[in-house]
Order: structure tokens, then sequence, then C-alpha cells
């Protein structure tokens, strides 16, 4: 689904040196995490002759996924005060995680909500980061929570892919990138909320306005799909996608509109297409990832003849899975790569 930029207002956002300077602030407690060239049997069997693909390492990241960068650059601006208080968030994990780490490095602290259908390794970590973890029966309620914790003990809310300071966050990661890696042809980054894919994608058209831009959703998840096609940020009925840590249940004005500008086209790929990226990221590259971690490498795969013969960034934004999530993933992809 192309981006019809041309009927898109421009929303506000950070130009390229508010996300160089952000890049700097978030130095202390960010990783610059590496890159890696995609070589193998495996996937040459699926690529056209002379496509090149560069993996972004974010599974590297302090946590295990990109959320720090948001994290932290929303809580960088809260005075001493607030910080002081303490922060909420509402997350079945990875966001969970980031704002754990992020209110310990920064001296705060963190009560975070989470849905009783978690994975139970993903709360484990979120305590061991420094949170306080409150379950409840299910996202509904756990916004109703963090609502309350606001209320009762003044804790800031921190939204997991929502707002500017979120984006400008996110945008170090598209920035860090292609300093990296140099002039790229293509670039796909998964979408849940958004805030990942509007943050990049803001970066790399502003460094580099040839590169396309691809945002990934699955399926079962396809907010930003509706939301394109409405002009307006939409909902969906349900979230039906193994790839949990991309079941946003709705898309929101900021990174919505972000998305809307900078992102060139939409694809969706399906369950089997994760667990197919999974094992193949396994089986070339060695990397455990969790199905959101793979999706921007099914898209690329899905999008074969589209980027034939170009240099392509791939964001492996994750690895938080359980053993037994990742196992049961990995034989079930394992056919789509022999």
């Amino acid at each position: 689904m192309p981006t019809p930029r041309s009927i898109a207002q421009a929303p506000d956002f950070p130009d390229v040196a508010a996300i160089q300077r952000a890049h700097r602030t978030l130095q202390p407690w960010i990783r610059e995490t590496p890159t890696w060239a995609l070589e193998g049997h495996r996937l040459r069997a699926r690529l056209d002759d002379g496509t090149r693909v560069t993996l972004k390492l974010e599974l590297f990241q302090h946590t295990g996924s990109f959320k720090p960068r948001g994290a932290l650059c929303v809580m960088q601006a809260l005075d001493d005060a607030t910080l002081r208080r303490g922060i909420t968030a509402v997350s079945a994990g990875n966001h969970a995680m980031a704002v754990a780490y992020a209110a310990r490095v920064l001296g705060s602290h963190a009560k975070v909500a989470m849905p009783r259908t978690a994975d139970p390794a993903r709360v484990q970590a979120c305590r061991e980061l420094g949170g306080e973890v409150v379950l409840t029966d299910d996202i509904a309620s756990a916004f109703a929570l963090a609502e309350e914790l606001q209320r009762a003990e003044g804790r800031h809310f921190v939204h997991p892919f929502e707002g500017p300071r979120t984006a400008l966050g996110t945008a170090t990661l598209g920035y860090e990138f292609l300093r990296q890696t140099g002039q790229l042809d293509a670039v796909f980054v998964p979408i849940g909320g958004g805030g990942l894919c509007a943050g990049m994608a803001c970066a790399i058209k502003q460094l580099q306005p040839r590169c396309k831009v691809y945002g990934v959703e699955p399926v079962g998840a396809d907010s930003m799909h509706r939301s394109f096609a409405a002009g307006s940020p939409q909902k969906i009925e349900r979230v039906a996608t193994i790839a949990d840590s991309l079941g946003a249940p709705y898309a929101l004005p900021y990174s919505f509109a972000l998305c809307r500008h900078f992102v060139d086209e939409l694809v969706t790929v399906d369950d089997d297409e994760l667990c197919s990226a999974m094992a193949l990221l396994f089986a070339d590259a060695k990397l455990a990832v969790e199905p959101a971690g793979a999706a921007a490498t099914a898209a690329m795969l899905q999008q074969r003849s589209a980027v034939a013969g170009k240099r392509v960034g791939v964001i492996v934004c994750g690895a938080n899975v359980s053993p037994e999530t990742f196992s049961n993933c990995l034989a079930r992809g394992r056919a789509g790569i022999v």
C-alpha cells in the first residue's frame, strides 16, 4: 500500500539536528548496536542476484529490543520532582522492560501494569530490571490501573509508542543505522503502534530521501493499514498474530501522521512468513529472535522482486521470546527454508 503523501499534511517532526542531539544525549545508556551483512545459501536461494542485505541488530540493545530509546527520550525531559514520584506504563513485555530499565538508570522507579497473559519470562525480566509489576486481567484493566496510579501516586505515564519524544528516540535508530551503512536503497521497519517506524522513517527520509521505507505489519494486527486507507487513526477488532510485540489494537495521531508522511509503502506478513523468517535468521545468522524481530526480514523476502539488486536495510527489533515459543516457531518455519 503506497503512502498518499501528497494528501497528507506534514506533521511537526524532529529535524536532523534534533535527532543528532538526541543520539548524543542517549549515549550513556544506549548501546550503538552493530550492523551485519546477511549472507548464506538459504538466503541466496530466496533473493535475486545482487541484492545486498544489511541487518541492524537492535536485538542487542539493553533489555533486548529498541524500546529503551523512546522510553529514555521521554523520561529525560522530566524534571527531578516528576522522576522522584515515579513512572507508570502499560505493556505485555518489551515496553515494560524498557521503562523499568530507563527508570533505574535515571534514578526513578517504575510501577508497570501488565496483563496476566504476558510471557512470564518478560514479567520476570521487568522485575529483575527494577520494575514493580502489577498483573491485571487484560489490557483494558491495565490501562485503567495506570490511570489510577497517575492520580493516586502522581506517577508519569510513558506511552508505549505515541508522542514526539518517543519518535525522537526511535529516530536515533534510523540515524545510527545510516551512519553505519552509508547509502541504502530500501529499509524495512516493523510497525506495532507505529512509534518505531514513525521515528525511523522520519530520520531516513531526511537523510536519504531516495531510500524507500517499507512499514511492516502482521496480517492480524493491521491498524496502520486501516488508518492509511481511512485517512485517520483506526482501531482493529482484535489482535490475531504470533508477533505479540506488534499487536497494537489501534493507531494514534502523532505516530500515524509521521508514518503517513514519511513511509513509502506498507506491507503485511502472515504468521507462516514470520516463522519462516525466524528460521532463516537462525539458520544463516544464528540469531534467535522473537516473531516481531523477524517481521522486517519476512517482508524483505516477500518483496524480493521490488528490492532485486538493491542495497537493503532490515531492522531486527527484538529478541525477547521464551525458549518454548521460539522452538515452536522454529519448527513451523523450517519447512519454508529447506
